[in-house]
């Protein structure tokens, strides 16, 4: 069964750190892009970050540049997010994807994972 898995979600406070992980199951992420979103409550789902199948490539929303960082471990099977710095407005659940490049829709989404940013 091919899936993506979140983890490391989880309460911060604001200014805190958290990184998040997607680990593929069923196939390998080596030649595929990968993108983070986040739905937070009551808003639409939007693009935070995505990493090209070689790590070569990244981008970030405007909302989180300086403050996130996109990695990969091929050998792993996984994709992180590396987050600081964070604010009540990064309150959401996080979601990585399966894109055949970052320009591409997503194919295959993980579960998500609940990042709650609050004092």
């Amino acid at each position: 069964q091919l899936q993506l898995v979140e983890s490391g979600g989880g309460l911060v406070q604001p200014g805190g750190s958290l990184r998040l992980s997607c680990a593929a199951s069923g196939f390998t992420l080596d030649r595929i892009a990968v993108g983070w979103f986040r739905q937070a409550p009551g808003k639409e789902r939007e693009g935070v970050s995505c990493i090209s199948s070689s790590g070569g490539d990244t981008n970030y929303a405007d909302s989180v540049k300086g403050r996130f960082t996109i990695s990969r471990d091929n050998a792993k099977n996984t994709v992180y997010l590396q987050m600081v710095s964070l604010k009540p407005e990064d309150t959401a659940v996080y979601y990585c994807a399966a894109q055949i490049h970052c320009y591409n829709k997503p194919h295959l989404w993980g579960q998500g994972t609940q990042v709650t940013v609050s004092s």
